[in-house]
């Protein structure tokens, strides 16, 4: 059963991961080789886990409300199983109306703020579903700052040069348009388009995604930031197997 999708309320802050359905084949792929397809979606699954665990974590410790932002729409069966308990759920497949410099990926990053705030929070983050490992308080810290009075965003960049997190209190388009997505200047880009509109952007500290061999081995290592459970279980699992995690 999909979660309940509640009225949020006026002084919260939604956080929603940018969920995909974990299929072999579709999931983490860039990890292929070192992993298989079906190793792969395991760990996709391991990274929904630990990341709407680790929202809800976060809202132990400020008026934070947890999403998954979902496509592609109907994968809500193969969505929800992989979620924390708790976790609301709100469509980001990108079939809605935008500017035309808002393509792709940012469609989808947009629809899922405007999903979040038009549930009635003050304030909406879109998160990636490569950071399992995510200290609790960048997410704390997103939401404490983004409640305060005044329009602002709030960006955590990544070391690849995207990011893991963008936090708005409006649904401001243009900070999706014209961005080469999936490239080392997507933060660049993202900072540029809020000088161009004028708004005030706070930075979070960096941290790393999961995205390829060598981000994977780096997470096989690091044992710092949050716990990530099932992920590490996954982990200890594939280290068994022939195919081990690369160190």
């Amino acid at each position: 059963m999909a979660p309940r999708s509640t009225p949020g309320s006026s002084d919260t802050c939604a956080i929603g991961v940018m969920a995909k359905a974990p299929r072999s084949g579709r999931s983490k792929t860039r990890l292929c080789p070192p992993l298989s397809h079906d190793q792969a979606a395991l760990l996709s699954a391991a990274f929904l886990r630990d990341t709407t665990a680790n929202i809800l974590e976060a809202a132990r410790a400020a008026p934070i409300a947890a999403y998954a932002a979902y496509a592609p729409r109907g994968a809500e069966p193969l969505v929800v199983p992989h979620l924390a308990c708790g976790t609301q759920l709100v469509p980001a497949d990108g079939d809605i109306p935008a500017p035309a410099a808002v393509e792709g990926f940012g469609r989808c990053l947009l629809q899922a703020v405007g999903g979040m705030l038009g549930r009635g929070h003050a304030a909406a983050c879109v998160l990636s579903a490569d950071i399992p490992t995510l200290p609790t308080r960048r997410l704390v810290q997103a939401a404490r700052i983004l409640l305060a009075p005044g329009d602002r965003a709030v960006l955590g960049a990544c070391d690849d040069g995207g990011y893991y997190i963008l936090g708005l209190k409006r649904a401001h388009a243009r900070l999706f348009a014209d961005i080469a997505w999936s490239t080392d200047t997507v933060a660049a880009a993202t900072r540029a388009r809020a000088r161009e509109i004028g708004l005030d952007l706070v930075a979070l500290e960096p941290w790393y995604d999961v995205d390829d061999a060598a981000s994977l081995a780096r997470l096989s290592a690091d044992g710092t930031g949050y716990a990530a459970p099932a992920t590490r279980a996954v982990l200890a699992r594939l280290a068994e197997t022939s195919e081990a995690v690369p160190a």
